[in-house]
């Protein structure tokens, strides 16, 4: 199963940064010869997620590690490391388009910039249609294998899809005369950038500080639980994120007359169940208490 996934994220990964380099490199040319600074911000979102995704199939190769002396938990945060370096590269250029727009709309001499071509908006139509074939083919694979990082870098090529829509009014605009709307089209792009990145961060940090899974998941293990034979009553049950990975703590009461052995297979079965039913869990731990029914 683990060589199977870094197959496919490395797969995924491959196609994503081939199209990207040459998504750059058309954005760079129709903004410089279309003469939109909307797309030229645009293709620098786009080389961004080159260097993006190279840090994402690095962060999950290292964490598809098997556990050793002195790491004996595994490398599962590994990946939400790599998803926040990713963030932080999104920011840094989020801020630098919105930086940049957000200068040339107060200096207020948008009046002197070159009109668009229609080069340049017809590259934002390529783009919007190309980065959000690419953010379904690497969700869907990010979905397959349960992987945060390459979830992350499919969220950035949708951010980068909704950029290429900012860039494509405001480049529509400038060529009908409001050329202020370039600029504003930069600032519009870079808080797209900001949201993404807000949203790799909070996903990242989440898993690694050691959050429980929701109240479905956890309302299905207690239903699990309660399903085995010789279960009489659930005390505790904890689960928490350890990046990709599921951790389960249960306790749960047993008669009090049964002899160690028998005690011991009905907590086995509850591991076993949790296990089989809960793929994403990667150690579960149960302890039984005597149950007295008086």
């Amino acid at each position: 199963m683990k060589d199977e996934s870094k197959s496919v994220a490395i797969r995924i990964s491959a196609v994503t940064i081939a199209l990207n380099f040459l998504l750059t490199v058309f954005k760079f040319v129709a903004g410089i010869v279309g003469k939109s600074g909307a797309m030229l911000s645009d293709a620098i979102h786009s080389a961004s997620d080159v260097i993006s995704t190279i840090i994402v199939i690095i962060g999950f190769i290292l964490s598809r590690k098997k556990s050793d002396i002195q790491h004996q938990y595994g490398h599962e945060r590994l990946e939400c490391v790599s998803a926040l370096i990713l963030a932080g590269i999104l920011g840094v250029t989020g801020a630098g388009i919105g930086y940049t727009g957000l200068k040339t709309i107060v200096s207020q001499n948008y009046q002197t910039l070159a009109t668009p071509t229609s080069l340049a908006l017809v590259a934002s139509v390529i783009s919007i249609l190309v980065k959000e074939m690419m953010y379904w083919y690497t969700v869907l694979g990010a979905k397959k294998i349960n992987s945060s990082s390459l979830k992350a870098d499919a969220w950035h090529h949708r951010s980068d899809a909704l950029s290429s829509v900012g860039s494509l009014i405001g480049i529509f605009g400038a060529m009908h005369g409001v050329k202020i709307l370039d600029p504003i089209a930069c600032v519009v792009i870079s808080l797209f950038i900001l949201k993404a990145t807000y949203d790799i961060v909070k996903d990242a940090v989440d898993k690694m500080i050691d959050k429980s899974c929701d109240e479905e998941t956890v309302a299905r293990m207690t239903t699990l639980v309660m399903e085995q034979d010789g279960v009489k009553r659930l005390d505790v049950i904890r689960t928490r994120l350890f990046g990709n990975k599921i951790y389960v703590d249960i306790e749960i009461s047993a008669d009090e007359n049964l002899r160690l052995k028998e005690s011991h297979a009905i907590s086995q079965n509850v591991h076993d169940a949790i296990e089989k039913e809960f793929p994403l869990v990667k150690h579960c731990m149960v302890h039984v208490n005597p149950y007295n029914q008086s």
